[in-house]
């Protein structure tokens, strides 16, 4: 995770400073509740005062809005998690190398506001929109202020670094009170996922490179049980050598001299951007010397994807695009 820098260190100190009335209002949220009694698993619920309880990633008891009105999701997953469940946060973290939210999700996200980037949450910034609910987890800066942060609303840690995606997912969607909704979505990718797998046939157990490309080079992303990892992984489908296990960071740099480690059957390639990012980086590569000479390039298998889904965070949108991405150019 990236190291705490001085603007950090600013916005921690701008939080203890926030105008009286934004925090007052926001701590109201945390104070209200009463006596509780049994709700869903992993919760309780106050029905009067309109609140639950829930237990976060760290064992923390978090009472929360029984329906969020003003969301705020701090990093990919949590984002990715809440346009699923059909909710508009009010304020989100800027994708990983973007300005605005992962390109994956823009079209989704409406007016979000960015309140963050996956360093560090801007907390004066974030508490002006006053919102009821903070999602957070560990992939992200944010996790480092989590006591600021629940001095503006209620905020939950919804899942621990290299977490299962799935796990994840269902432990944001039970922060919403929508946890059956995120198990039907799961149960229908689930089924998905199993007839994908029968339709790749003369594919089945391909061997699956991907990476993304970056300042002339490629990079490892994908690895373990991620979104992308564990998709392919229930697809039947094999990985390079240098891409099984678990990863060492978010993405393994490669050297040009070791192109050859990247190949596979198949190759899916793309940028941290949109898949015309991916499409320009991909004419560039193809001027390096010995990309040429790669199995998947020969063969007509390289597959420029919307790299910004296959290199999130993670999360059901992110998963569902790695799954059609692979049913369009693997299924027969």
């Amino acid at each position: 995770m990236p190291r705490a820098s001085q603007p950090h260190r600013s916005a921690v100190r701008r939080a203890a400073a926030l105008p009286a009335a934004v925090l007052a209002a926001s701590l109201a949220l945390t104070a209200c509740g009463g006596e509780t009694t049994s709700g869903t698993a992993g919760a309780t619920a106050d029905k009067a005062a309109g609140t639950r309880s829930v237990t976060d990633a760290n064992g923390k008891q978090v009472t929360v809005p029984a329906a969020p009105k003003k969301v705020v999701t701090l990093s990919e997953p949590t984002l990715d998690a809440a346009l699923t469940l059909g909710f508009k946060p009010v304020g989100a973290t800027a994708g990983r190398g973007q300005h605005g939210v992962s390109t994956y999700l823009a079209g989704k996200a409406g007016g979000a506001e960015i309140v963050a980037t996956v360093a560090e949450p801007d907390l004066e910034k974030l508490a002006t929109l006053q919102p009821d609910l903070i999602l957070v987890d560990e992939t992200v800066g944010a996790k480092r202020v989590l006591d600021k942060l629940q001095g503006i609303a209620p905020t939950v840690l919804t899942a621990k670094l290299n977490e299962d995606w799935k796990k994840a997912f269902t432990a944001t969607a039970d922060a919403l009170n929508k946890k059956p909704d995120a198990e039907k979505w799961l149960g229908r990718f689930d089924s998905e996922v199993a007839t994908t797998k029968t339709a790749l046939k003369g594919n089945a157990g391909a061997v699956t490179s991907v990476v993304r490309w970056q300042d002339g080079a490629p990079s490892i992303v994908g690895k373990g049980k991620g979104h992308v990892g564990a998709t392919l992984a229930a697809l039947g489908l094999q990985r390079p050598a240098n891409q099984q296990g678990e990863s060492a960071g978010h993405s393994e740099p490669v050297s040009l001299e070791k192109l050859d480690t990247i190949d596979g059957d198949w190759l899916f390639f793309g940028t941290l951007g949109d898949k015309a990012a991916g499409q320009k980086a991909y004419e560039e590569a193809k001027k390096v010397p010995n990309f040429g000479q790669l199995k998947a390039e020969k063969q007509g298998h390289v597959v420029v994807i919307e790299g910004a889904a296959w290199n999130s965070a993670g999360g059901p949108i992110a998963a569902q695009t790695v799954l059609d991405n692979v049913k369009s150019a693997l299924a027969r």
